[in-house]
């Protein structure tokens, strides 16, 4: 049986929410995580029709890009679009999982998306936003365990290395341990040297999961006294942040590139800002609204910025700097996360053995029409 603590946990090992920008609301927003689930709607975002969509097709959680509760409700009220959603969802039992910036800034998250779908090489974080920490975990386990505790470890967050999941070592020995007086061992007797085959398992584990971890490993595991160590690892940490910047396959003059974007994108419409036949070659990129961090893509030696909700005075600021942008709207930039969440969770359900149907929304669209 998958609850939805489980899907919200598999979200969070892939989008963890320490990486979310401060004060951004992400993870469980409304529902029981011990509450059944058969049923798993992925969304960009949440709205009346979305809501009514889960109800109708019997969804029990709803795992959306765009928070539900971005600030702080003070009224639920039938007669307000917002409150009236809640409520229906709230009668209907079904939750609500958000995963937003912590979504944009993970490997494999919307920006990634958005570089795939562009083709983009030598690619690097366009704003850092934090380090990770890493650590070594090496546990010894006996072999008739071994698979057990792999997976506890795993499912707490242990084994990521970029887009792999579960990735361990496994190294066979002999343990050897004498059980003393008052010892209550798994294996042996009181007062025996005993010899047992056992497997050194190790994985890496980020600093904000490893007491997770750790918790997960000892549950798991079958001894009383479980052997196992923890090294910080030296290695440069990993770098975390917003947007992506990179180079495109071959240079392309600005208007060129606008409309290579809005067919790669499939957009209804790509407006850009800048003499449409300056040559591209640096390409920053950011999924939503991205304008805040425009600065920073000309510091990184950007030949244009492609984001989306570019207001009129901040595109003159850009042009100003000498920083050509281009908009391809907040949905077109955003939408193609919302698949990949799909064949993320199903992935996680087929390795789990359970039967939950996960499926994308039909509902949500390009709120804008152009003429």
């Amino acid at each position: 049986m998958v609850k939805v603590g489980d899907i919200v946990a598999w979200m969070d090992e892939w989008a963890r929410p320490a990486l979310a920008i401060d004060g951004d609301p992400v993870g469980l927003q409304l529902g029981d995580p011990e509450k059944p689930v058969t049923k798993v709607l992925a969304t960009l975002e949440l709205t009346p029709a979305v809501a009514e969509e889960a109800v109708a097709r019997g969804a029990q959680l709803v795992v959306s890009h765009h928070a539900v509760l971005y600030r702080p409700a003070d009224r639920i009220r039938e007669d307000d679009p917002a409150g009236r959603m809640l409520r229906r969802l709230i009668q209907a039992d079904v939750a609500v999982y958000n995963a937003h910036t912590n979504l944009d800034v993970a490997p494999g998250g919307v920006n990634d998306q958005l570089v795939e779908r562009l083709g983009l090489v030598d690619v690097e974080v366009l704003a850092p936003t934090g380090h990770e920490r890493m650590f070594k975990l090496a546990v010894f386990v006996p072999v008739d365990h071994h698979r057990q505790v792999l997976n506890a470890v795993c499912s707490a967050g242990a084994g990521w290395i970029g887009g792999y999941s579960s990735c361990t070592f496994n190294i066979s020995g002999k343990g050897t341990f004498k059980p003393e007086e008052g010892a209550n061992p798994y294996i042996g007797s009181v007062g025996k040297l005993e010899e047992v085959d056992e497997i050194r398992l190790e994985t890496v584990v980020p600093a904000d999961r490893l007491n997770a971890v750790v918790d997960a490993m000892l549950a798991a595991h079958p001894y009383e006294e479980v052997a196992y160590d923890v090294y910080p690892l030296e290695r440069p940490v990993k770098t975390f942040g917003i947007g992506r910047i990179g180079s495109l396959a071959k240079p392309m003059a600005l208007k060129e590139l606008a409309v290579f974007i809005k067919d790669r994108l499939d957009a209804p419409g790509v407006r850009f800002c800048g003499d449409a036949s300056q040559r591209v070659s640096r390409l920053a990129v950011l999924g939503g609204s991205g304008m805040g961090w425009a600065e920073e893509a000309r510091k990184k030696g950007a030949d244009a910025f492609l984001t989306g909700d570019v207001k009129h005075h901040d595109a003159l600021d850009a042009l100003a700097a000498g920083l050509p942008v281009i908009d391809a709207g907040h949905y077109s930039t955003e939408r193609w996360i919302v698949p990949v969440i799909v064949a993320y969770l199903q992935a996680r359900v087929a390795a789990r053995g359970a039967l939950v149907e996960v499926f994308p929304s039909d509902r949500i669209r390009e709120p804008f029409a152009f003429v």
